[in-house]
């Protein structure tokens, strides 16, 4: 039966996303056109098809995928705002759990992504259209090696950032940088026992172009009772439960400021997202004491 379900399920994932990729990358392309008010349009019609394409794949996982999720603390939230929402990173899964809680309940969710994901098939070439961010990740190796590249995902956040400014959009960010695995974790020696350590570089650069501009940061806490599913298990209505947790806060003072000249503000930054990390621990062990 799972089988069937995967086959079915996939299926219309491909459909859908086929559907919907052609005036995504139609609305993409007329943006090269240097025209402020025709972008700015191209923009909205671009993210009102991603709206219903995501739509249409929450139907499916209803259909095709039983799997229940709570949501708790989703409240007050609006259309015409613009939001900072940082999650807990463990599976791919993660993206179309966060889609389908928050589609049409807050703007479009617009994801920083690593460079390498603009050559997934179709997919790298929506998530362009749709302006994602995609940030090249700078190794200290690296930056030894050749010095130039000291700020630039720097400028590449600033720039999408400008973008950003011209319409209600929520940003989100896995400030994690990478997905849970025992083996990072271990690697990471991280104090925190079901996450990872919190990187501040991402988000503190958003905070610092729009810091005045963002009127909220959502807190997701994303709990998978049964152990951390890959997509194949979704696809395949093998995931019975999953816990999803929203906190949703104005932005506190902490969290605006000069990251890149200022040393103490960094470090205060850095405090209060580890204060905030504390917190996302807490509310797993929660929802883990919960379930059983």
């Amino acid at each position: 039966m799972s089988v069937i379900r995967s086959v079915l399920s996939i299926m219309l994932y491909t459909i859908n996303t086929l559907i919907w990729f052609v005036p995504i990358f139609v609305c993409g392309l007329s943006k090269l056109i240097p025209i402020k008010p025709m972008q700015k349009l191209l923009s909205w019609v671009a993210k009102q098809c991603a709206t219903i394409w995501v739509s249409v794949n929450s139907i499916n996982q209803r259909l095709f995928t039983p799997t229940k999720i709570n949501v708790t603390g989703l409240e007050e939230t609006k259309l015409k705002d613009w939001y900072l929402v940082i999650a807990n990173h463990q599976s791919w899964v993660d993206i179309l759990v966060l889609q389908r809680v928050f589609n049409r309940k807050i703007p479009f969710l617009n994801f920083f992504l690593k460079k390498e994901l603009i050559y997934v098939p179709i997919l790298g070439v929506c998530w362009w259209a749709l302006d994602f961010p995609f940030m090249t990740r700078t190794s200290k190796a690296q930056l030894k090696k050749n010095p130039k590249l000291r700020g630039k995902d720097i400028e590449t956040t600033r720039k999408a950032c400008e973008k950003f400014k011209e319409m209600p959009v929520s940003i989100v960010n896995f400030v994690e940088g990478t997905r849970f695995t025992t083996q990072k974790h271990a690697r990471q020696n991280s104090p925190f026992p079901h996450l990872l350590k919190p990187k501040a570089g991402g988000i503190a650069f958003v905070m610092q172009a729009m810091g005045e501009q963002i009127s909220k940061v959502v807190n997701v806490t994303i709990h998978y009772p049964d152990g951390i599913p890959t997509f194949m298990d979704f696809a395949g209505g093998k995931v019975k439960q999953i816990n999803v947790h929203v906190d949703i806060r104005p932005v506190s003072e902490e969290l605006i400021g000069d990251y890149t000249g200022d040393s103490e503000f960094r470090v205060g930054f850095q405090s209060e997202l580890n204060r905030l990390w504390e917190e996302k621990e807490h509310t797993l062990l929660q929802l883990e004491q919960n379930h059983k």
